[in-house]
């Protein structure tokens, strides 16, 4: 049976990416740092003014729950991106455990202080955070399974951007740089793998969610402007990313920014969601 591993995968994205890469045939590995239900929220303040540790629904044991229900297998993986040493702790467990995986999914992203912040008020420490969770995991993590992926001949890899990682001369100053920073140099990743190693069997895919209602982003929608009304389903970014990495027709679509919304739409592979005028 075909393996994945998606980070960030308690909640939002990443637990829809991993259910429904789970109803395509796949064993899914999920990572994040929230292990089991009960397990206090751990901070997720967006700015310096306000410190966040409202509680958070989701949890690996909850998404592996799903996962089972549909009958494939789940692995938890204790992984905090900003913590190397965890985030190479959790890929040998998943060596030991599994093997080397068919796919990785890099979803999970950094929530602290610099988020929605300006330059200035954004501690400078806070910068190296974001490049930490959104870049060199992700390498670190390629850096462990890119061998066993090309003795094998073949392995896919899936970088969840942003428009705030490649528009570089924003109108506002929302989100802040800190956000804007690691999704840039997160999103440089698949480029240099196609490059490197799309001869020997790699593929790689930058997916671009779009603004998408997960449980943390619920929380700020009326406080950071958001218009609720015609964010994403978590849902139709699984099934975007599910298509991607199992279609021999996302191979064209490899370099390039993938939208995940209008993919899912153009495709058929969501049921329409926004609002009818």
């Amino acid at each position: 049976m075909p393996t994945a591993l998606v980070t960030g995968a308690s909640r939002g994205i990443g637990k829809a990416i991993s259910i429904a890469l789970a109803e395509a045939g796949f064993d899914v590995a999920v990572a994040s740092r929230t292990l089991r239900k009960g397990d206090p929220t751990q901070e997720h303040s967006q700015t310096v003014h306000k410190k966040d540790t409202r509680p958070l629904p989701g949890s690996l044991e909850e998404t592996a729950e799903e996962i089972e229900a549909l009958g494939r297998k789940a692995l938890p993986l204790k992984m905090d991106l900003t913590d190397r040493a965890q985030v190479e702790q959790a890929i040998a467990d998943l060596l030991e455990a599994w093997g080397t995986p068919d796919v990785v999914v890099n979803n999970g992203r950094h929530i602290g202080p610099g988020l929605m912040d300006l330059i200035v008020d954004t501690p400078i420490d806070e910068y190296a955070k974001f490049v930490e969770a959104h870049a060199v995991s992700p390498i670190r993590i390629a850096q462990l399974l890119l061998p066993g992926m090309i003795e094998r001949g073949n392995g896919t890899f899936v970088t969840i951007s942003s428009g705030a990682g490649t528009n570089f001369y924003p109108e506002g100053p929302r989100p802040g740089l800190g956000y804007r920073l690691g999704k840039a140099s997160g999103h440089t990743l698949v480029g240099s793998l196609l490059s490197e190693y799309g001869d020997k069997g790699i593929r790689a895919f930058n997916v671009d969610p779009g603004f998408v209602l997960t449980e943390r982003n619920s929380l700020d929608v009326e406080e950071f402007g958001f218009d609720p009304a015609w964010a994403g389903p978590p849902a139709a970014v699984g099934a975007a990313v599910a298509w991607l990495v199992t279609s021999s027709e996302g191979d064209a679509l490899q370099r390039q920014d993938n939208h995940a919304q209008p993919l899912a739409l153009e495709r058929n592979l969501y049921p329409d969601w926004r609002p009818q005028s």
